[in-house]
């Protein structure tokens, strides 16, 4: 009876953190498939070509992946994924990438030639809705 108890108390300890491991793991996949905008809007600052639209970059699914049920870009270059299939409290979230030109500055085309000087992502007010405790550690301090 008390090795019951133990083996209950261990899983319901336990099972909550298995649940939020295997859903960063998910996200960070997306995370992961939004690694190519990132490389082909990276290029296109760092090169001075001409900036392409919203949704032109050459990088967006619609169709969509595992994990993502879409990927869109905007005008400046900052990459929106939403998230699927992963848990009831994930899904149907956005999560952000966001080119920047400082630390503080969101970059945008008119300064195509100049390079970047990194990515900020899931930042709140960048787009992301997605609580913290679901983002992998790369994008939390952003």
């Amino acid at each position: 009876m008390v090795v019951v108890a133990i083996i209950g108390v261990l899983a319901a300890i336990a099972l909550p953190a298995y649940q939020g491991y295997t859903a960063r793991a998910k996200v960070s996949e997306v995370i992961l498939a939004m690694s190519a905008c990132r490389t082909t809007i990276t290029e296109i600052y760092q090169s001075g070509s001409t900036a392409p639209t919203a949704g032109g970059w050459g990088c967006e699914v619609t169709g969509g992946t595992k994990y993502v049920s879409s990927l869109a870009t905007s005008a400046d270059g900052k990459v929106t994924a939403t998230v699927r299939n992963v848990s009831g409290e994930v899904d149907g979230k956005h999560i952000t990438m966001t080119p920047m030109s400082s630390s503080e500055t969101p970059a945008t085309t008119s300064t195509l030639g100049n390079g970047l000087w990194g990515w900020r992502c899931g930042h709140g007010p960048d787009g992301t809705d997605l609580d913290v405790k679901f983002l992998p550690g790369s994008c939390r301090s952003s």
